[in-house]
């Protein structure tokens, strides 16, 4: 039960099942070039819309499967020769539907009468935001030449680049107290109740570094020197600009929630230097005890225990949440144990093809950990819900992929801290404010990094010393006097996979989005109960057809306002300003 079954996706690259799929994907992929062929401005809309809708869905389901099952093997197995031979094959087929991507995308708006075709027929009407979306979208596609070279080449740019970061920092080894660890072994290290654990884990930790910052800089180098290339070609005035415009979000969204996140940093600060004279620091908290657990809790769980603690309290959302988790664990959808050549982190894989979820762990058995398991089956949770719409209506943004994800973790810590007192409940709402301030302010540092980088990168490439000194600049805004200078993380641009995406940059201010969203929808069902519950499985289960503004105008709340985004940073508020109370 510690490790994931992935026989529902297929047992072997040598079974049955793959081998079909292959071949389908083939067929499919000849089907696409037949279809760039014929289609023109005199094509019959009606017929090539559900020819395209049709070869779409099974283009997209075949790929995913396969794409799935030889990523979740590699996540685990970073050496997996034979998967990464086939992810290098599927890439590859990949880019060869890139000029089927590209006609659809500039014979779409051609069609004069488009909305009226769509209304009209019980086949395209589903798809209608989908179809709608690619006609907007067309300002800024290439031609059919520079959408297949683009796709091509950045199989050997970003998409590389991001490879050799996960292989490095997955295989990193770590030189501690005489042994040689993983990384993600000793970065989990940092919740050590040991002062002299965390501090010489976090020592070990940045001398590791210096082992991979060279080739892990050409990396970061390279995906964003890509990336302001294509985004310019594209017509966005900046990384950014297209990121947010991916996000289907306005600026005015993004502006308001990073204006409000500044706004409340003061108050983060105030936990921060509460948090470090209790550990007796004078000069802020050093980097290494940002983790370090406060109160105690004699809490150490099992997998089977962890499980458990979650679908109990996922109980007092509903039903349908609680038993998506246990069946996430029955049916063996969670790959719980830390082990070498394994990426680090977490991450939740929707299979809408099967209509499951894998969830990759690096578990301790800390409650922290059951937090982030809490996390990721939220995630799963989401793809349950979205899994009810058809494949082409599934795709939904960073900002609201994080809602589902952080209301689980907020009904699992709520329920903690409410059934806590003393020092456990010291230990669980500052737990609670750990990640808070994770979500808050590392994320604002993460955010104002990967902006400065961006712009830096336009001039020249960067050395590691660089990225080093930009990465203490961002946190040093963020955090402010809160913590000690002298000890922060440089190096955590080297850490962080989000940085290292060609296809998703900004893989930062999603979460904030997340967390203040999710708290915002969590006060509402507490004071409406189960109907508003309701509620939010049809909000999760249209986040892949509406805007983030619309989507969260389903529940008549509107995400441009400053005001809203104050209301959610006010109910942590209540929760610092209750940590300071207890720790006076």
């Amino acid at each position: 039960m510690e490790k994931w079954q992935l026989d529902d996706l297929f047992t072997s690259y040598e079974s049955t099942e793959f081998t079909t799929a292959m071949a389908t994907l083939e067929d499919l992929i000849k089907e696409t070039k037949k279809f760039t062929e014929e289609v023109t401005v005199d094509s019959d809309p009606r017929l090539f819309l559900k020819r395209y809708i049709d070869l779409a869905t099974a283009l997209r389901t075949t790929f995913l499967r396969t794409f799935a099952y030889t990523s979740l093997r590699l996540s685990t197995n970073a050496q997996d020769e034979e998967a990464n031979g086939w992810m290098n094959t599927l890439q590859k087929m990949s880019s060869e539907t890139t000029a089927f991507q590209t006609s659809v995308s500039k014979w779409v708006p051609t069609i004069d009468n488009l909305q009226s075709i769509i209304e009209s027929s019980d086949d395209l009407k589903p798809y209608a935001y989908h179809l709608e979306s690619i006609k907007d979208r067309a300002k800024y596609v290439l031609s059919d030449a520079e959408e297949t070279l683009i796709s091509k080449l950045t199989q050997t740019g970003s998409t590389a680049w991001s490879r050799l970061q996960s292989l490095l920092t997955s295989l990193l080894e770590v030189e501690f107290e005489g042994q040689v660890v993983t990384l993600s072994d000793i970065r989990n290290r940092a919740h050590s109740k040991d002062p002299s654990v965390r501090k010489k884990a976090y020592e070990a930790e940045l001398e590791a570094y210096k082992k991979i910052e060279q080739s892990v800089a050409f990396a970061l180098n390279g995906v964003k020197g890509e990336v302001n290339e294509i985004s310019r070609l594209r017509g966005f005035s900046s990384p950014l600009d297209e990121a947010v415009y991916n996000s289907r979000m306005k600026r005015s969204t993004l502006d308001a929630l990073i204006a409000s996140m500044r706004k409340h940093l003061p108050m983060f600060r105030q936990y921060l230097k509460r948090k470090a004279q209790l550990l007796g620091h004078k000069n802020g908290l050093p980097w290494y005890d940002l983790f370090a657990p406060l109160g105690s809790s004699e809490r150490s769980f099992t997998s089977e225990e962890a499980i458990a603690y979650v679908v109990k309290n996922f109980k007092t959302f509903g039903e349908d949440l609680a038993n998506l988790a246990q069946r996430s664990y029955d049916q063996s959808w969670i790959d719980f144990t830390p082990r070498s050549g394994k990426r680090g982190g977490a991450f939740c894989f929707n299979l809408h093809p099967i209509k499951q979820s894998r969830i990759l762990m690096n578990f301790d058995g800390s409650f922290s950990n059951v937090i982030t398991l809490a996390h990721e089956l939220g995630h799963a949770y989401h793809g349950d819900r979205i899994f009810k719409e058809a494949i082409l209506n599934s795709s939904y943004t960073m900002p609201v992929a994080e809602t589902a994800s952080t209301l689980c973790e907020t009904i699992v810590k709520k329920a903690a801290l409410n059934d806590s007192e003393g020092e456990e409940q010291l230990f669980i709402l500052e737990q609670s404010l750990m990640g808070t301030t994770q979500v808050i302010v590392d994320i604002l540092s993460r955010y104002i990094f990967e902006e400065a980088i961006f712009t830096m990168r336009e001039k020249t490439p960067l050395s590691p010393k660089k990225f080093n000194e930009v990465m203490i600049n961002a946190q040093k805004e963020a955090y402010g006097d809160a913590l000690d200078a002298e000890y922060l993380h440089p190096y955590m641009w080297v850490n962080k996979g989000h940085y290292y995406s060609g296809s998703l940059s900004f893989y930062n201010f999603p979460y904030a989005f997340g967390l203040l969203f999710a708290k915002g929808l969590y006060a509402k069902f507490q004071e409406t109960g189960q109907a508003f519950a309701e509620e939010i499985d049809t909000l999760l289960q249209k986040t892949g057809q509406m805007s983030v503004e619309d989507v969260a105008k389903l529940v008549d709340i509107d995400v441009s306002s400053e005001a809203f985004w104050d209301q959610s940073l006010s109910v942590i508020e209540e929760e610092i300003a209750l940590f300071l109370a207890i720790t006076e």
